[in-house]
């Protein structure tokens, strides 16, 4: 007998994953854990006889001969799954994009990669045969379970093969009327409860150029699809990042949420025994080894530390530097802009930046005879500039802010280099176009051009 089974809580990617399974190896049966999230048992409630799925307590442990776990790499993460662990001549494949924590389930087959959702490798593995047979339903599903582990294609950790997945899902029917209900449930009194603190409690910090939340809560009991709320939390509060402890008494639960690649979540949280990937992640701490306090500044401390070894500006400005001194003609400036292809160049006595001269400033020579006039009378003297540790964050808030379009980087007096606008916007659109958009929106202004 084959099985194919998830982790416990679980959500529509792992759902959506065990009903992939049950097609990708045709005559496998489905094992959905006994607790899963809210909207997965409000679908569950009504759908799940058109699949071919069974709880844990109707599994004929001696007849397994193959197991194929999704969505997690921990056997402590299964619904009784324990004594299949060890299992002579047992078959396990394994199907996971949790990149950040390596588990201690290990398969004769393996499905790991960085992509937003499991689900998006069974669609991109299923045999074309599979994928021309797929229902409404069935897309349907796998769309939900899609756009919940990626924001609806939105966070960092998407690829272009979820974004394929998507596409061939709508292809074959999936009903966004469908999806919205399910990915959108009402909030329930608990709930917005717990929003109300969250919202109380949250104090928000920056590190390293990104805007973080952090809270600690009480709570008598677990509140339902907590997860979600802290997602909300975040949109509200307008963070980068968050952070919710929870504490319950004999343990806290940490639930993390992340919209940019410098924070990641689930390495942060896989520091303190919990996982998840790059844009969410939770763990629970034993109170009686660690307060909720102590966590808290654990986290905070690792937050500095592996943000800190991130990306900075030293790697993404222009060096060496094109300068001029301040006795250059006008003339030779617009010469020395047009051979070299740049928009803006430092002017220099000896190796003390004195100025910047851009070119909006060639602008302003209106007489033939001021192109022979020096570069000094027309730079700009009052410079901002930037350290070669600071981060294309901080960098992109200094230029938006001060509406300049070139930055000299300084280090001990000595100029090591210049970042532009250009240089930024590569970075940003390449590597985070996420936290350009995030910036851009907090800053209230259209674009860096």
């Amino acid at each position: 007998m084959h099985i194919v089974t998830t982790h416990k809580n679980t959500d529509f990617d792992a759902l959506a994953s065990v009903i992939a399974g049950t097609l990708f190896y045709p005559g496998a049966v489905g094992v959905i854990p006994s607790s899963v999230n809210r909207n997965v048992d409000q679908f569950l409630s009504t759908h799940k006889s058109a699949f071919n799925l069974i709880g844990p307590e109707d599994v004929d442990f001696e007849a397994i001969n193959r197991l194929t776990v999704v969505d997690t790499n921990h056997w402590y993460r299964l619904d009784r799954m324990e004594k299949l662990r060890g299992r002579d001549g047992l078959h396990i494949d394994l199907w996971d994009h949790h990149m950040t924590t390596r588990g201690d389930i290990s398969g004769d087959l393996e499905y790991r990669e960085q992509i937003g959702a499991t689900i998006s490798l069974f669609m991109r593995e299923m045999p074309q045969e599979h994928l021309r047979n797929l229902s409404p339903l069935e897309s349907t599903v796998f769309l939900i379970g899609l756009y919940e582990d990626t924001g609806h294609l939105t966070f960092p950790t998407t690829t272009p093969d979820d974004a394929r997945a998507a596409a061939l899902l709508l292809e074959h029917g999936a009903d966004l009327n469908v999806a919205r209900f399910f990915l959108n449930p009402p909030y329930e009194k608990g709930q917005k409860d717990a929003f109300f603190k969250m919202m109380q409690a949250t104090r928000r910090i920056t590190i390293h150029g990104h805007s973080v939340g952090f809270h600690r809560i009480s709570m008598r009991s677990k509140v339902p699809e907590l997860a979600e709320v802290v997602s909300l939390c975040r949109q509200v509060m307008g963070v980068e990042a968050i952070f919710g402890i929870y504490d319950l008494g004999n343990y806290h639960t940490i639930i993390g949420r992340s919209t940019v690649e410098a924070i990641d979540i689930g390495k942060i949280l896989g520091e303190l025994g919990g996982g998840g990937h790059p844009g969410a992640g939770s763990a629970s701490v034993k109170n009686e080894s660690t307060t909720p306090k102590e966590s808290e500044k654990n986290i905070e401390s690792l937050l500095l530390h592996n943000t800190a070894s991130q990306i900075t500006i030293a790697s993404i400005m222009s060096s060496p530097v094109i300068s001029v001194p301040p006795d250059t003609t006008m003339e030779k400036v617009k010469r020395i802009m047009d051979k070299q292809g740049v928009r803006g160049l430092p002017v220099m006595e000896g190796k003390r930046i004195c100025g910047i001269i851009v070119l909006s400033d060639l602008k302003r020579v209106k007489k033939t005879k001021q192109w022979q006039a020096p570069v000094k009378a027309f730079m700009t003297r009052d410079i901002t500039t930037t350290t070669p540790d600071a981060s294309p964050m901080q960098v992109a808030r200094i230029i938006i802010d001060r509406e300049i379009g070139y930055l000299p980087v300084i280090e001990k007096g000595e100029v090591l280099g210049i970042v532009s606008r250009t240089d930024l916007l590569g970075w940003f659109y390449h590597m985070q176009p996420e936290s350009l958009a995030t910036e851009l929106k907090k800053n209230a202004v259209p674009s860096l051009t």
